[in-house]
């Protein structure tokens, strides 16, 4: 097939990922379809700006206020939408809380639905065939991958995002970390920490 040739002229897109959204933003560019300095800018404030940093300030303040806490898991809309981060991609949030008896870890089986507002943009993995498969059948494995070990007596519960329901894991707060102030908290929370692929910093 000539377009399996890497010299026809019709295989235009480099085999990397990174390579290939360059080679399309150039396209597009070029066809005025797109302004680059606005591309910019919607990358750098879910990257940068909004990135991981919301939900860590969500996380960072249900470890402190048990009040917080528990109208965030009751009904998570309205708290969260107090709070500024709703809209696109952040509809009918769900939060699930870790504790020692059950590890929450999050998943989107069909495609990538994943809570933008809080946290930023998804990570190619999320989005990858293989974690999308291996996080329902075998997710201690896959955990384990991740540099998570939990004890045997821990169950592990997998929840499935859709374009209905998207889910953010509380994790269990550190120890240690009794004398912290809220921001210096939300500093521990790590993205992964947040899907369930991992679990916050410990202080130094």
């Amino acid at each position: 097939m000539p377009h399996d040739d890497p010299d026809h002229p019709h295989a235009l897109m480099p085999p990397d990922p990174a390579l290939r959204v360059k080679a399309l933003e150039t396209i597009l560019t070029r066809k005025g379809l797109i302004d680059p300095a606005a591309l910019d800018e919607i990358i750098d404030t879910y990257q940068n700006r909004i990135g991981p940093k919301n939900g860590a300030r969500v996380v960072a303040r249900a470890w402190c206020d048990p009040e917080f806490r528990q109208a965030l898991l009751t009904d998570a809309n309205p708290v969260l939408a107090g709070l500024g981060y709703y809209g696109r991609q952040g509809e009918h949030m769900v939060v699930v809380e870790n504790t020692p008896r059950q590890h929450n870890m999050v998943v989107c089986t069909l495609c990538s639905c994943y809570p933008w507002p809080l946290l930023g943009i998804p990570p190619g993995w999320y989005k990858s065939d293989a974690y999308r498969a291996r996080a329902v059948r075998e997710p201690r494995k896959v955990l384990a991958e991740f540099g998570v070990t939990l004890p045997a007596d821990t169950a592990i519960r997998v929840w499935d995002s859709t374009a209905e329901i998207r889910y953010l894991v509380l994790p269990m707060r550190p120890e240690g970390t009794e004398g912290l102030a809220e921001d210096e908290l939300a500093e521990l929370v790590s993205r992964d920490s947040m899907i369930g692929t991992g679990l916050p910093k410990v202080p130094s």
